[in-house]
């Protein structure tokens, strides 16, 4: 009888900190004013989010554009989210039908009001509208846009491999969102013999959708579900993004028996059915782990 270690053989799976087979994400869209209720149940259950922001689109004109904040209350409620704060244009145009350099403008002028207002180095978006094409990717990429979402749903949990074309798995109102986080809750990855790769459920949406179809029950059900599984990391996108990075940075020896990670980051691996904790500039051997 072959055991699960001779069954394994060499192949290495990206573990997320501590070691965890899973993580969760959240994105929603537009700053508007349900994101006051959003932002305190995400609180009550630990679970993270990146809310995605536009930078001109305050005043009355706007007010009415499914409950958007005006920038005073923006300001307030997202200075103190304690979330992830992400770039969704000044305008929210199609980044796809202007220019390319007025595309441009739209991502500077967003993220340069943003790391003002809000602090930090902002690396994140949502494409408005999910709207994006080659050249779009390869522009952000000269404005160290680092992950960019869209809005076609996988309804998988594959970690991307393109993070400027981050394909969320689900949008929160359609029906495959139950069934969904009932699977991943469920599935084990280190249990799944050769196909033990890291998984990824990355849900969005926008708040006021919740009050638009009276979603507020099964959003409470939702992250209260999630919130109680083990074995999840609930992380913002740009945590997410920034981990895979650092993983895929690791080095290793041409036996693959030894590993160096040279980032500032720990990172955790699986191989063999055994999981190793690799910390910030230090190599280890597998075989004498």
């Amino acid at each position: 009888m072959i055991d699960l270690k001779t069954q394994l053989c060499e192949e290495k799976f990206m573990r997320f900190p501590e070691g965890a087979a899973k993580a969760l994400a959240l994105s929603f869209d537009d700053g508007v004013g349900a994101d006051k209720r959003l932002i305190p149940l995400l609180k009550k259950y630990g679970l993270r989010c990146s809310f995605n922001l536009n930078s001109e689109c305050f005043g009355e004109e706007y007010m009415g554009w499914h409950g958007r904040m005006g920038e005073e209350e923006a300001i307030k409620t997202y200075s103190e989210c304690g979330q992830e704060i992400a770039i969704h244009g000044a305008k929210h145009l199609f980044l796809t039908k202007v220019p390319l350099h007025e595309a441009a403008g739209e991502v500077l002028r967003c993220r340069e009001y943003l790391e003002k207002t809000f602090g930090g180095i902002i690396r994140g978006m949502a494409y408005a509208y999910g709207a994006y094409d080659d050249g779009v990717v390869g522009m952000l990429k000269s404005l160290g846009v680092v992950y960019a979402r869209t809005t076609a749903s996988t309804y998988g949990f594959d970690v991307p491999s393109d993070f400027l074309r981050l394909d969320p798995t689900v949008h929160f109102t359609e029906d495959e969102t139950g069934a969904l986080a009932e699977k991943f809750v469920k599935e084990d990855p280190r249990a799944m013999g050769k196909d033990r790769d890291a998984r990824l459920f990355y849900v969005w949406g926008h708040a006021y959708e919740l009050d638009d179809f009276g979603l507020w029950d099964k959003a409470e059900k939702f992250v209260k579900e999630l919130s109680g599984a083990e074995g999840i990391w609930r992380a913002t996108t740009i945590d997410i993004v920034s981990y895979v990075t650092a993983y895929g940075r690791l080095e290793f020896s041409l036996d693959g028996e030894r590993v160096f990670n040279p980032s500032a980051r720990p990172v955790w691996i699986e191989i063999r059915g055994e999981t190793y904790k690799i910390s910030p500039g230090c190599e280890i051997n597998f075989k004498k782990s």
